[in-house]
């Protein structure tokens, strides 16, 4: 054997042939000598990794550094150059101002919660009116305030890639996806001010990357993993809901998912009943209790915050409104009612409004003075309490008589003089039921003005003999026809003033509590006031009645066809990206900003929902004819990578497609994101297996239009300054209206 630097190894068996060979050495069964490579030849092999491999390895980390830095640059630069009150921040200030003076109104409330934190933060006492195009004064931080809704806006796109990572698209795809959320000229626009639309943003996409990092545990159920995701999507769901009730719709999303999950076990007959149990158990109170808490506690932090009268009172119950800080509901007024008192009569259904009339008339039916609900504040709602045309006992000069419960009693219009009357004519709206009117005087009328009082609930007293402000519901029935006075939720016509329409039912119906009603302000000089605020309504109840009266308000947001809106457009334009929007007053003089979208991203994840589309027709066709070209994983890349997005795109498309109510260019903005996954995963899927030369090309071409034309359109983003017809290159059509020559 040999020593030192000619260390040798033993090679025998079948490997000496083979070495033999390899140095000329005649192969024999018997053991030979074969030199070991020396010491210093093995670090003389052993290669230094490359700036390229670092870069490489690290990618998971540099890239979205790098992607975060360029969102959180393009969604704050200039951010501050227009001083002026601009598009919806004069609605969505409001709102912030609102928490600051602690005013009271109705609105989902995280949003307009964090909106208010901005401009506490910024030292913003609350006193600016927030009007459309007034100029900012000196002491309010705007800039700040923009800054503070940029940044769910920038937080975006790093979430964005790595949703596209968790959907298991390779790497040039999920940079494409990225760029696409970074590069998207309306997503930058709409982040850079004062409004909600980047927070749902934020939580469209934030929940869509929690279900996707959750569906990626699929294999690892009950791990600690597995329910921080899991609770992470639940906790986005309550988020994103409490922004905006768009937030449902990526809800929904999720809920499917989980649907077809759970279908899915339900089918595993080896997996145990206690097993599947769990799973059912945890979707539950991961998916459906922790959502509703985090909802439940946005409107906890709004009505703890919120304890002053403001322009939302009218929506809630009279009770609520008796517990505001400077409230007139309820203030001095005497606690009994009593024949001649003057009062406003509230509906005690789910956002119902006060009972009202006007001069103006039914414009058919019996053409008498119309009734309806009105949620503001009005003499109009004034009411007197007279006895009905057969009691002779009544003397107004004498001791007030108290209203009990049985009595038969008029209603008395104090602006109009007019009787609270019903008859056999079809109401307006709902045919079914019978039209409710004001007619006739105090002296003029018939027994069709007459209604009997049947008390159903008193939140002071078990006693329901007397009619007590704000506590007492009570039911009032049409002598004559048997019916009962019942404010709905559905909205007159325009001739209406959109105001809700008043019925008279047929339906004997002691539960709905459309049919309640209780008196919430009460005027009558003979008796002394009373304290009937010192009652408190439920958190539940109040809770209810505040979703419910969101609804109402948000479905009576139809297109006024009396009125050209000229910044309104139509569901078909959204993905052809057909029209923008101007956001502010367009003189010279002024910061200009459009609301338009970057070619590529729209047009191209549009035509890919079609492609889409007919990919899934190709497979599902081959599949038919006994083709096997899928693996599991391509199906399942499909399924979960594809269809998915696809899904969430109409999910967050089609019900502003069925709605009526008016609709603008951002609406489309939650289903443009997903049409965007549904582009990136094109992408990926038909550029997977090219050669690297044209699959880098391809990405290159895509990258580098995108990237672009955001540049091209960059102005319109970060405001156009001068005259607008120097911006007249950016006009491809003549609906894009970012400038007028």
């Amino acid at each position: 054997m040999a020593s030192g630097n000619d260390r040798a190894a033993v090679v025998s068996g079948a490997d000496v042939g083979d070495a033999a060979r390899r140095r000329n050495i005649p192969g024999t069964p018997q053991q030979v000598i074969v030199p070991q490579p020396q010491a210093d030849d093995k670090k003389k092999a052993k290669k230094e990794p490359s700036v390229l491999d670092l870069l490489d390895q690290w990618e998971w980390l540099i890239a979205p550094i790098v992607f975060t830095a360029f969102a959180f640059f393009t969604r704050f630069y200039k951010i501050g150059l227009s001083p002026i009150v601009t598009w919806d921040e004069a609605h969505f200030g409001k709102f912030g101002s609102h928490y600051l003076k602690r005013e009271f109104y109705f609105d989902p409330p995280a949003g307009k919660l964090l909106v208010g934190l901005s401009g506490y933060l910024a030292g913003y006492n609350g006193s600016f009116e927030f009007k459309s195009g007034e100029t900012y004064p000196p002491e309010i931080n705007y800039t700040f305030m923009r800054q503070f809704n940029a940044f769910w806006g920038a937080a975006c796109v790093p979430m964005a890639y790595w949703t596209a990572k968790e959907l298991n698209l390779r790497r040039s795809a999920v940079w494409f996806v990225t760029l696409m959320v970074l590069c998207e000229n309306s997503y930058t626009t709409i982040s850079r001010f004062i409004l909600l639309d980047s927070m749902l943003l934020f939580g469209t996409v934030s929940t869509t990357l929690c279900w996707a990092k959750f569906h990626s545990q699929r294999k690892n159920s009950f791990e600690p993993e597995w329910f921080l995701w899991l609770f992470m999507t639940g906790l986005s769901i309550g988020f994103v809901t409490s922004v905006k009730l768009v937030g449902l719709f990526v809800t929904a999303l999720v809920g499917l998912y989980t649907i077809e999950d759970l279908w899915n076990k339900f089918g595993d007959t080896k997996m145990p009943v206690s097993v599947l149990a769990a799973h059912v158990a945890s979707r539950v109170v991961g998916l459906i209790i922790l959502p509703f808490l985090v909802y439940l506690l946005s409107f906890a932090i709004h009505f703890a915050v919120l304890t002053n009268t403001g322009p939302g009172d009218a929506q809630m119950s009279s009770l609520f409104q008796a517990n505001l800080r400077g409230t007139e509901v309820g203030t001095n007024s005497p606690l009994e009612v009593a024949y001649g008192s003057m009062v406003t009569i509230k509906n005690m259904g789910y956002g119902g409004g006060l009972l009202h009339s006007h001069v103006q008339v039914y414009p058919e039916g019996s053409g008498q003075q119309q009734v309806t609900c009105y949620h503001h504040k009005d003499a109009n709602n004034n009411w007197f309490f007279y006895p009905n045309r057969r009691d002779t006992v009544y003397d107004a000069a004498a001791d007030p008589r108290f209203i009990a419960d049985g009595e038969t009693i008029r209603l008395l219009h104090t602006q109009t003089g007019r009787n609270l009357h019903s008859h056999q004519i079809a109401a307006p709206v709902s045919k079914s039921q019978w039209e409710v009117s004001s007619y006739g005087n105090a002296t003029i009328g018939d027994e069709k003005d007459h209604w009997k009082i049947e008390v159903v609930s008193d939140a002071a007293s078990r006693d329901r003999s007397k009619i007590r402000t704000l506590t007492t519901g009570f039911r009032l029935k049409h002598e004559v026809m048997g019916c009962y006075l019942r404010a709905g939720n559905v909205n007159l016509p325009q001739w209406g003033f959109k105001q809700i329409e008043v019925t008279c039912t047929k339906e004997n119906n002691p539960r709905d509590t459309y049919t309640h009603w209780n008196i919430e302000s009460h005027i009558n000089e003979k008796l002394p006031p009373g304290d009937p605020g010192q009652y408190k309504s439920p958190f539940l109840k109040d809770f209810i009645h505040l979703n419910v009266a969101m609804m109402t308000s948000n479905n009576a947001l139809v297109p006024d066809p009396d009125k050209q809106d000229d910044l309104a457009s139509q569901w078909w334009q959204w993905p052809l990206l057909h029209v923008g929007l101007r956001m502010c007053g367009w003189d010279d003089k002024i910061v200009k900003y459009f609301l338009l979208g970057n070619p590529l991203v729209y047009w191209g994840s549009t035509a890919g929902l079609g492609v889409f589309a007919l990919l899934v027709v190709w497979y599902t066709l081959r599949w038919q004819r006994g083709y096997r070209e899928l693996s599991q994983f391509d199906i399942d890349q499909i399924h979960y990578a594809g269809v998915y997005p696809v899904i969430g795109w109409f999910l967050h498309y089609l019900p502003f497609v069925i709605m009526a109510r008016v609709t603008y260019v951002h609406h489309y903005y939650p289903a443009l994101y997903f049409a965007i996954l549904t582009f990136g995963f094109l992408a990926d899927w038909f550029l997977r297996n090219q050669k690297a030369a044209l699959r880098w090309g391809a990405y290159a071409v895509l990258d580098l239009t995108v990237i672009g034309l955001y540049v091209y359109f960059m102005p319109i983003c970060w405001g156009m300054t001068g005259p607008n017809k120097q911006y007249g290159y950016m006009k491809w059509f003549d609906s894009w209206r970012m400038a007028d020559a």
